[in-house]
């Protein structure tokens, strides 16, 4: 199978530069249409918090829409809107923080004046601060603490990683620490973090460079760099977590369930590509191993409520989670023991042609995905920009994972599937909970 230059790399011109204030500017022109996307990524997440402040570079991604020096409180979405703006977000990982925005070229200079107008004066008041804190405990709540299975993830990094490790505890962070923080604390965290020569901008749409180049000069050029502390770090972790460990939860769910995870390496390091490959064709889609032999062969799997996908994470060891549900009549037991046999065959015996070719296909279909906007062509360009240093390490993407061979996903297989190197989550339902009646068995 072939693949051409335009689909295997960045078929776009991509210009970078730096202010004499440290902010790096990424600038991807594309006049087809008249509209451009603005995304600003910031150096700083979770992994970033120091002892007793988890949770701070959530918040933020809340507090920095609650007004600046010259936009009133909750007016950011507002101002945007009102010149045809759309896609207006932000995100928080591990690694990062960033908030993105997609406006009608002409508006493109009001996009940067907001943007610009927060990262120098963000409105950080006390009742802004208690208001966005009582919408994070919501959120936890919605998300992880009242909903079925909702803290599985939390769990599994809490294992994962050890105590004081940056990514042993999740971005929603500690409602305690939050609470217990000072306005001062948050200020100094905002000064420490939300700075010129922490961030990239990255502009790409329906404007030149040379435009980017003066409207960031004219909005960003005199908010000044400030020194950080460095983040909390820790040894690199091995290659395995060195231990096979399973642990039993009875709550109050609707079926059993199975979480799995697997440490992997680093994202975009040697041989991170080969287990992103595997984990396509073990555990992406109907047409996967691990659904083929789990769920229509053998019967045991459920179609919905099973996968295995890659956390991806840039300065640490990453993780490969996955899950599985039974069928009525099938123990959690015996489905996790053949939810192992089948990832330790592909350790064993290696991954055919066929599969291969599947999976080299559903990743460049993914990728045509990820570049058709320029809301999420920008996106990959600022996570580049901001984790490697240049925003063109993008064009390497994909090549390298279509580069890899089958040799190497079944040595990444033989790495991940180790017996040392598995944690299992079993969820049981309390009595209370437990299903009365007989499931579909087609389901």
């Amino acid at each position: 199978m072939t693949y051409s230059a335009r689909t295997s790399g960045f078929g776009w011109p991509v210009e970078q530069f730096t202010l004499d204030n440290g902010l790096r500017v990424v600038v991807g022109p594309d006049a087809s249409a008249p509209i451009a996307a603005v995304n600003l990524w910031y150096d700083v997440g979770s992994r970033h918090e120091p002892p007793g402040k988890h949770g701070f570079a959530h918040l933020f991604e809340h507090l920095m829409f609650e007004g600046s020096a010259q936009v009133g409180k909750g007016e950011h979405f507002g101002a945007l809107q009102a010149v045809g703006g759309s896609a207006i977000n932000a995100t928080t990982s591990s690694d990062r923080t960033n908030y993105f925005q997609t406006v009608p070229s002409a508006a493109l200079a009001t996009a940067l004046w907001l943007e610009a107008d927060r990262m120098g004066a963000l409105a950080l008041t006390q009742e802004t601060l208690d208001n966005q804190r009582e919408v994070v405990k919501n959120e936890r709540r919605q998300r992880y603490d009242n909903v079925p299975y909702g803290r599985w993830h939390e769990l599994i990094g809490e294992l994962a990683y050890p105590e004081g490790h940056p990514y042993h505890h999740s971005t929603i962070g500690s409602m305690e620490e939050l609470d217990g923080a000072r306005l001062e604390d948050f200020t100094a965290f905002y000064e420490s973090y939300y700075s010129p020569d922490n961030a990239v901008l990255t502009v790409v749409g329906d404007a030149s460079a040379a435009e980017v180049r003066e409207l960031a000069e004219r909005y960003f050029g005199k908010l000044a760099p400030r020194p950080r502390p460095e983040p909390p770090r820790a040894e690199d972790l091995g290659p395995s977590f060195g231990r096979t460990e399973r642990i039993e939860l009875a709550e109050s769910v609707p079926l059993p369930r199975l979480f799995f995870a697997f440490r992997a390496g680093r994202f975009a390091t040697p041989g991170a590509a080969a287990e992103d490959v595997l984990t396509v064709v073990l555990g992406r889609g109907r047409g996967s191993r691990l659904f083929r032999e789990l769920v229509t062969a053998r019967r045991l799997a459920q179609a919905e409520g099973g996968y295995l996908g890659s956390w991806q994470r840039a300065f640490y060891a990453s993780m490969v989670t996955g899950m599985a549900t039974p069928r009525d009549g099938v123990s959690l037991e015996e489905l996790e023991a053949a939810f192992f046999e089948v990832c330790e065959a592909v350790a064993a015996d290696g991954v055919g042609d066929e599969e291969m070719d599947r999976a080299r296909s559903m990743l460049t279909a993914d990728w045509s995905r990820e570049l058709a906007t320029v809301g999420s062509r920008a996106d990959l360009l600022g996570k580049h920009a901001t984790l490697f240093g240049d925003a063109l390490t993008v064009s390497q993407r994909l090549p390298e994972l279509l580069e890899v061979t089958a040799d190497q996903v079944r040595d990444a297989a033989r790495r991940m599937f180790a017996p040392d190197n598995r944690i299992t989550l079993a969820y049981l339902p309390t009595p209370a909970d437990a299903p009365s009646t007989t499931q579909n068995p087609e389901a």
